[in-house]
């Protein structure tokens, strides 16, 4: 049971309502960590900006993106964000066998080099402390520019945040992730 029970969508203003009426169209669902957020608007209103912003179209694919996503919810210990970023996952067509597999990437030949190397830093940069290396780094390098490292990163850090939100709150997990990740998720 969530620590701070969510809001409904009823107790929102019309400013808050569209903002979560957006993250419901991105994610499939209405999200319980916005509905708790939205009792301090001014950081739901934030979080929908830098959302939007992480996951506008780049020149890192959205499937990658999602994939970051999934590594750093699970590599940070938030089963909530695991199971949000596995069914964003699927939902933009990643193989459900890459969901089921992401902790198996560093040999599973789904994965190609680029995407082992954005995994490696996904999976350091949400360990404490922090483990990234210079060596990430340079993998990182053969295959992303620095604009897409920042898009990489910035998918890392929203999940930094969110992570920390979610454990923390012991926000409940809705019933589609929770039902779109089942048997992929462990």
């Amino acid at each position: 049971m969530s620590r701070i029970e969510p809001l409904t969508l009823t107790q929102l203003d019309a400013e808050l309502q569209a903002i979560m009426s957006a993250g419901e169209d991105m994610m499939g669902f209405t999200p319980n960590d916005g509905l708790i957020m939205a009792r301090k608007p001014a950081l739901l209103k934030a979080l929908l900006g830098l959302v939007q912003a992480v996951y506008e179209p780049g020149s890192v694919p959205i499937g990658l993106k999602k994939l970051v996503a999934l590594m750093t919810s699970s590599a940070s210990g938030c089963r909530y964000c695991e199971a949000h970023t596995g069914f964003g996952a699927l939902r933009v067509g990643v193989d459900e066998n890459k969901v089921a597999a992401i902790w198996e990437y560093p040999t599973h030949p789904l994965f190609d080099a680029a995407e082992r190397a954005a995994l490696d830093l996904a999976r350091n940069a949400a360990m404490v402390p922090n483990a990234v290396t210079d060596q990430d780094f340079a993998a990182l390098r053969e295959h992303f520019t620095d604009e897409q490292i920042i898009e990489l990163v910035g998918v890392i850090s929203l999940f930094g945040f969110l992570t920390r939100w979610n454990a923390t709150l012991a926000t409940d997990l809705e019933a589609e992730p929770e039902d779109g990740v089942q048997g992929l998720i462990k």
